[in-house]
């Protein structure tokens, strides 16, 4: 009866860890997907205080350069 315990508990600590690296991820993409643009201009800024050349799309937003991509041809559909 003990065995069959630890078992389900190890069974069901599995599940609440999955639960949550599946709850993070998600999160994460939304972070992404929603200030992307931001963090991008904030890299692009870190790297010129740093001594380095700015990319000539610095300023093109993420949306426009998978719009560039589709145009394209270049996005993988």
């Amino acid at each position: 009866m003990r065995v069959l315990r630890r078992r389900r508990e190890k069974g069901q600590a599995f599940v609440e860890y999955v639960i949550l690296v599946a709850v993070i991820a998600l999160a994460a993409l939304f972070v992404l997907a929603n200030f992307s643009d931001r963090l991008k201009e904030m890299i692009t800024g870190i790297t010129v205080t740093l001594g380095g050349e700015a990319d000539e799309t610095a300023d093109t937003k993420s949306k426009d350069i998978i719009k560039n991509l589709k145009a394209e041809g270049l996005d993988g559909n």
